[in-house]
């Protein structure tokens, strides 16, 4: 059975709909988990680690804009196999360096809801549009055309 996380479509936006103004002034919009007090004492129960996972489990990403399929093959460097939306078509070995609202924080190896995945290939660094949901399932086999 899968653990879902995350729950059903929302207006996606560049912030994962964060927002709060800093300094009072209008036109400084910036997501609340931008600021330091706010990422330190988040929750961060609407998601997953990759590296607390085990090799050959498979995580399923809705994102605002496609469906990914992850399946972990070293969790503790975060490697995983990935396919979807328009940089993936096939299954492609990535790490998932972890999720951050486009600025300077990055929860490392994260994939948690209203955040971006950030995806490392040996070319270039991908960016997912903001999570919507994410779903689990341990323990499946990953086929050996694959690896």
């Amino acid at each position: 059975m899968a653990e879902v996380i995350g729950g059903e479509s929302r207006a996606c936006d560049n912030y994962g709909g964060m927002n709060s103004t800093l300094g009072g002034r209008t036109g400084d919009l910036v997501s609340s988990d931008s600021l330091i007090d706010s990422w330190t004492s988040r929750d961060w129960r609407d998601g997953v680690c990759v590296d607390r996972l085990l090799a050959h489990d498979h995580i399923s990403v809705r994102t605002c804009n496609s469906l990914y399929e992850l399946i972990v093959l070293e969790p503790h460097s975060a490697e995983v196999l990935v396919r979807g939306g328009a940089f993936f078509p096939e299954f492609t070995r990535v790490r998932v360096a972890g999720c951050s609202l486009g600025g300077s924080f990055l929860k490392v190896h994260g994939i948690y809801v209203g955040f971006r995945i950030e995806l490392l290939t040996d070319e270039r660094m991908i960016m997912t549009s903001s999570v919507e949901n994410i779903s689990i399932s341990h323990g499946s086999p990953v086929p050996p055309q694959l690896m």
